[in-house]
């Protein structure tokens, strides 16, 4: 059986004033025990790269984007297992005191909750006519005709955009008809990143986010610096003194992670930083307050989703070979960009050593190839037709010669079957790899620190912006 308690919590405005006050009966579900109480507790949820894509694709096609919420998502998930729980206190049965209640349905803090509340959620949009795409469990297709939308879900979190407003109301309509919903009505603020919508498209920050942050951290006065890590030999992992508290240094550090939702122009600079999260040193730590005063600087900037005529996709790929002190493994990374958006990015350190700068190189054009791929399927799942081959720009002669030509020799030998796909897609038309100059390499800023008249110069090309620019002339 089952114990739980009572959870009272002040539920904030997204501009921190207090909006309501929550309380919530929640059953502790660690005392679960797998394969009694609970088998499978997966549930999924979208991906960042499928919510900008598809608020891309609204803002061009100026579709109303509206944002809904299910009142105590996870009371309306159907239990499979059989599940006891204690009465809750305060509701106890004086006729039976010493009773419990077989729950139903699903509770908060129930291992499988997520996965139940999903499940119902899927089986009634599927009733309405919404099909799940394939690329992402969590995005849900409506077509009728002319009539077009599309549903993102995260949790309880729902996006919902579609070609008229009549067909908004009426998806809203059929969902209050299973569930508690409350339409918010336009996008304003989801999962903590605050939406603003004008003519040139939807504008993503964080602000509010950065600056619980910089207090966390103690930094909230700290002074700004102008890039978020600097351009000189990388860190490594014996470096500085051991004494650190390594738990808040986990804690500001994944932070950070979320922060990146919006902000690309950290990602390479936090990769680094969670390198070291198994145990950080004092110069580590270092590397963060260098990330927090950046953002000190930088608190009003934010990402521009922007509308554009085109839906062309277009990749830029660079990587940094052999840039780990410790492992000798390269930084790959890649920026996605649809029409004049950017809808994905990437900041990784490769799984296994190169022997080679061509071969770094090859494996991020690899990289950003596959991500590419995924961008497609889901394009042609939103129905949206791609006639042009996509472009991925590599600053390595020897990696865009390999990409199309079956070149076999000693050098090329120990390179895995499995990224040579990218010949594949570009023999079937599907991409092009193109060489660019390295001064004009977007992806640099995703693997190495860079000067900082480079480094604002490429921010600008990530459509990174402060909340008062102008962006006449695209970004």
């Amino acid at each position: 059986v089952i114990a739980g308690k009572w959870l009272f919590k002040n539920k904030l405005s997204p501009d921190g004033s207090l909006e309501r006050r929550k309380a919530r009966w929640v059953v502790r579900g660690f005392s679960q025990r797998p394969g009694v109480d609970f088998h499978q507790t997966f549930s999924p949820v979208v991906k960042p790269a499928s919510i900008r894509t598809v608020l891309h694709l609204a803002a061009s096609r100026s579709w109303p984007v509206h944002q809904v919420d299910v009142k105590n998502a996870f009371l309306h998930g159907n239990l499979a297992e059989r599940v006891y729980c204690h009465q809750p206190a305060g509701f106890v049965d004086p006729a039976q005191p010493n009773h419990v209640c077989q729950l139903v349905k699903s509770l908060y803090g129930l291992k499988q909750a997520p996965r139940a509340w999903f499940q119902h959620l899927n089986a009634h949009l599927r009733s309405l006519g919404f099909t799940a795409t394939s690329s992402d469990s969590s995005l849900f297709v409506f077509k009728d005709g002319a009539a077009l939308a599309y549903l993102l879900v995260y949790v309880d979190d729902i996006i919902l955009t579609g070609s008229s407003a009549t067909l908004l109301q009426q998806i809203v309509a059929a969902l209050c008809k299973e569930f508690a919903i409350k339409d918010l009505g336009a996008l304003k603020f989801f999962l903590g990143v605050q939406v603003r919508r004008d003519s040139r498209g939807f504008f993503l920050t964080q602000s509010q986010y950065t600056e619980d942050i910089l207090e966390r951290a103690g930094m909230s006065n700290c002074k700004p610096a102008t890039t978020p890590v600097d351009d000189k030999q990388k860190l490594s992992v014996h470096d500085g003194d051991p004494e650190m508290d390594a738990t808040f240094y986990r804690s500001i550090t994944g932070a950070l992670q979320y922060l990146t939702l919006s902000r690309p122009d950290i990602a390479y600079a936090v990769n680094q930083a969670c390198l070291y999260m198994h145990k950080p040193r004092a110069a580590h730590w270092n590397l963060v307050k260098r990330i927090l005063r950046y953002l000190r600087g930088t608190i009003d900037h934010g990402l521009r989703i922007s509308v554009s005529s085109t839906t062309d996709l277009k990749a830029y790929s660079d990587a940094d070979w052999a840039g780990c002190p410790d492992t000798r493994r390269s930084t790959s990374g890649y920026c996605v960009y649809l029409g004049d958006s950017l809808v994905s990015w990437s900041s990784k350190r490769q799984q296994t050593v190169s022997r080679s700068s061509a071969e770094a190189e090859y494996r991020g054009v690899a990289n950003a190839a596959a991500e590419c791929c995924w961008i497609r399927n889901l394009l042609h799942e939103l129905h949206v037709h791609i006639n042009k081959a996509t472009v991925i720009y590599c600053d390595n002669i020897s990696a865009v010669y390999l990409s199309e030509n079956p070149v076999h020799h000693r050098r090329t030998k120990h390179v895995e079957i499995d990224i040579h796909f990218v010949r594949e897609k570009v023999a079937l038309g599907q991409f092009r790899v193109l060489h660019i100059p390295t001064a004009r390499q977007i992806a640099d800023i995703m693997t190495k620190g860079l000067p900082t008249s480079l480094f604002q110069d490429f921010r600008v090309s990530l459509c990174i912006q402060s909340s008062g620019a102008s962006t006449e002339g695209g970004c």
